[in-house]
């Protein structure tokens, strides 16, 4: 009876050292021995996250590199409820409409998406065979859909999923103090995000010392797109009021954010069907005459 109660103990000591050591693995794949890599592949279930940010002038008070500090702060707190690989920082997305100020990083169309493509491509080799794309910047609404829309020109065997800009109209929200229309960069929003995630790099001091007012420098239909829109509208690069920031906000808002990215990675885990779905499509696009009409 003795001999069996310490194999169990035994056997209950390794399992609960096992899972200790599993609940250990850091989510961030440039923190992980190549050895707890596989482990933490595993451990996804193949899911990756690649947030996504961006160089840019956020108003007179924010650092550059907001976009990128916010989402990656939401995402690593998402894993934390959903555990997933994450990417190390990425920052080469679109953002030509910000190269007249200055710290912009603007690379290429071209060098986007081949950077893009091929960062995918190696995640995939390394076993990411759904890669979850965490867009932080608004400047990308355009570019990762499409790029997520490329997916479908040649085979491969990973999956592509892009997660946009958080859904903020939430019950329970603080009511915000400035206008939501006009708190699109650097505004209220985004302010109290970075009061939350990085405070120590936010000036509220130097809030006030430009306007993001709408500058209303064009006059054309509402269906008429053009790139220069944005400078004609916000041509310091700032949208809203900083100053308008509170900690609350923040808060309500960085949480909700990071439970979203953890639903939507849960959702992921269990999906089966997007990868034999997208196998059966290219199949039937090498035999476009035997689809059935």
């Amino acid at each position: 009876m003795r001999t069996s109660m310490r194999v169990f103990s035994l056997v209950l000591v390794i399992i609960c050292t096992a899972a200790a050591s599993a609940q250990k693995l850091s989510p961030k794949w440039e923190e992980l021995t190549a050895s707890d890599f596989v482990q933490a592949i595993h451990q996804s279930q193949g899911v990756c996250v690649l947030p996504f940010g961006i160089l840019e002038k956020h108003g007179p008070h924010l650092p550059i590199g907001t976009d990128l500090l916010d989402v990656r702060y939401a995402v690593m707190n998402a894993v934390q409820q959903e555990y997933a690989v994450v990417f190390p920082e990425y920052y080469f997305g679109q953002i030509f409409e910000a190269q007249q100020e200055p710290g912009t990083v603007a690379y290429s169309l071209t060098t986007q998406l081949t950077l893009l493509h091929e960062t995918v491509k190696e995640m995939a080799r390394n076993g990411c065979k759904k890669v979850v794309i965490v867009n932080g910047h608004g400047g990308n609404n355009s570019l990762l859909p499409l790029f997520a829309q490329a997916q479908l020109a040649t085979p491969r065997d990973y999956v592509v999923f892009v997660f946009g800009l958080p859904n903020e109209r939430v019950t329970g929200r603080p009511a915000m103090k400035s206008d939501p229309k006009n708190d699109m960069h650097a505004g209220e929003t985004e302010t109290s995000a970075m009061l939350v995630a990085r405070p120590d790099l936010v000036h509220m001091d130097r809030a006030r010392s430009e306007s993001g007012a709408d500058q209303h420098r064009l006059n054309l239909p509402e269906n008429v797109y053009t790139g220069i829109w944005w400078y004609a509208r916000f041509p310091d690069h700032y949208s809203g009021v900083g100053s308008a920031a509170t900690k609350e906000l923040g808060q309500f808002d960085q949480k909700e954010w990071s439970r979203q990215i953890a639903e939507a990675i849960k959702a992921i885990k269990a999906d089966s069907e997007s990868l034999r779905l997208q196998n059966e499509f290219f199949e039937k696009s090498q035999h476009p005459l035997d689809t059935k009409q």
